[in-house]
């Protein structure tokens, strides 16, 4: 298996500290037989669970991350979370510009790119997340879109912390609830975009940033995705919640992926 598979979630504002741990724990013991040399699987938790959570499990097993973070090391920004303080716990990375941030938050290209600089620079792996909305892919504009959100959040990234880089595709109108997947044929299609781009950005060190697609993963269509050519792992929502099922659309994914390699 020449190419790494990575797999995460974003547990949103979901699980308090006692359901946190005791779901990394059990998915850290489920998993704890798949070579890391074959996948790499992180989870996100919510900001009060994060100090119990880094004490719980085996961090080779399972990178933990933060769901959002505040640019600057300190100052007055009342109610942010600074790297620094991100950094004293000893988090792996750090996830930046999820879609419920831009859309529900308001927050801007500028501002991830902001963070992602910050994030980079205090030595996180930097997860940055782009999509676009139900409207966008109507006017035939999802393209154009991803590449902004790429080119402003990279602005000033050298090449040489490409190694740290990742990025999560989540098109806004697949996620949540009311989600409707994207095709696997559609994500690939995006997914080309994205690579095309970051090469444009990062030269041939793009090819350490993997690429992952999020929105409305599941057991239905994990296996699908995770065989197209430009799709480098899973970010799944609330069908990686319960450890066990999360378990098998790995363990069933990673065996799809290897068949379709032979």
């Amino acid at each position: 298996m020449d190419k790494k598979l990575f797999f995460g979630s974003n547990l949103k504002m979901y699980k308090n500290i006692a359901d946190t741990t005791a779901y990394l724990q059990e998915l850290a013991d489920r998993t704890k037989d798949i070579s890391r040399d074959e996948i790499e699987l992180f989870i996100i938790p919510s900001f009060t669970t994060l100090p119990d959570a880094v004490k719980c499990i085996d961090r080779s097993l399972i990178r933990l991350g933060a769901q959002n973070m505040c640019w600057e090391d300190q100052g007055q920004f009342t109610g942010e979370i600074s790297p620094l303080m991100l950094k004293e716990l000893g988090l792996d990375l750090v996830m930046i510009g999820h879609s419920e941030r831009r859309h529900v938050f308001g927050e801007t290209d500028y501002e991830e790119n902001k963070k992602v600089l910050a994030g980079l620079k205090h030595g996180f792996r930097t997860l940055l997340c782009i999509g676009e909305t139900g409207q966008e892919k109507e006017y035939g504009i999802s393209a154009e879109i991803l590449r902004r959100q790429l080119i402003v959040g990279f602005h000033g990234v050298d090449p040489s912390m490409a190694d740290r880089v990742w990025v999560a595709y989540e098109p806004v109108w697949s996620i949540g609830v009311n989600g409707t997947p994207a095709s696997a044929d559609y994500a690939e299609k995006m997914h080309k975009v994205i690579k095309q781009c970051l090469r444009e950005i990062f030269g041939d060190a793009s090819e350490q940033i993997p690429v992952l697609y999020g929105g409305s993963v599941n057991p239905g269509n994990a296996n699908e995705l995770i065989v197209q050519e430009s799709i480098d792992g899973l970010f799944t929502g609330r069908s990686a919640w319960q450890a066990d099922k999360f378990d098998v659309l790995i363990r069933d994914a990673i065996k799809t992926w290897k068949a379709a390699n032979e």
